[in-house]
């Protein structure tokens, strides 16, 4: 074990030390924790997507303190401890590579290694091809995920026409849907959107973040152009707005 993780692994025994540690960090339990873990992991890849590679060094950090976190709290209920989770994701990786680790040859493929996975699954007790899809992910990356499963047993489309159909189907019971209704229907109509988009092969999760990107720098763009010209950007017409939104546009491909 490296001495500066050895070094995290005290700071964090110590914080939670009941005596001598930090209150706060005594007082918390997994739950308590688990969101400052899922966003230390979007921050990590905020980082990267800004391509700040101190950044990304220091978030790496904050999200491996979680990891460290996690395993103190599950050492002390006698549960596991970090090297046993060190362990498990090794004994993991050498499984999924055996033409790496083992003795099988060639190169991996995509239909390898979901079979790999599916036989750990398996081995774990799955009773359906669902099972293992976090219900704490996104809700796209879920979807696509949900979608992807069914698919390795042979529930979908053929090509993007049958999706495509779907998505007409479900905006139109969105529209004739009742107040009560139009949540679960609006929920139908994306999840037959991000089944287009995954038969298209785009993940609709780095889609859906790329376009609020995108939308993000012209709408700041459009506010910046009306303040040039000496305008409330609040107070123009629908029409006068659409005409920054144009010039943003043009200023930004």
């Amino acid at each position: 074990m490296s001495q500066e993780l050895d070094r995290l692994l005290r700071l964090m025994a110590r914080l939670r030390d009941p005596e001598n540690g930090c209150e706060w960090d005594v007082a918390q339990n997994f739950s308590t924790i688990a969101p400052y873990t899922i966003e230390e992991a979007y921050e990590v890849a905020d980082a990267i997507e800004r391509g700040d590679m101190a950044d990304l060094r220091g978030e790496l950090g904050d999200l491996l303190l979680q990891v460290v976190f996690h395993a103190r709290m599950a050492e002390e209920a006698g549960e596991f401890t970090f090297d046993d989770v060190a362990k498990a994701i090794s004994d993991k990786m050498e499984a999924r590579h055996p033409h790496i680790f083992g003795e099988e040859g060639g190169r991996m493929t995509s239909r390898r290694w979901e079979e790999l996975k599916a036989t750990e699954r398996a081995q774990n007790g799955a009773q359906s091809a669902l099972e293992g899809v976090a219900k704490a992910l996104p809700a796209l990356m879920r979807a696509e995920k949900l979608q992807k499963r069914a698919e390795r047993v042979g529930f979908d489309w053929p090509d993007h026409t049958g999706p495509r159909a779907k998505l007409d189907e479900e905006i139109d019971e969105l529209e004739a849907a009742t107040k009560e209704e139009r949540l679960l229907e609006a929920g139908d109509v994306l999840f037959a959107a991000v089944n287009i988009i995954r038969h298209y092969g785009v993940d609709a999760e780095q889609a859906l973040r790329a376009t609020n990107s995108k939308f993000e720098k012209r709408f700041r763009l459009m506010e910046e152009l009306a303040s040039a010209d000496g305008k409330q950007f609040d107070a123009l017409s629908l029409d006068e707005q659409e005409n920054y939104w144009l010039r943003a546009k043009k200023a930004l491909r």
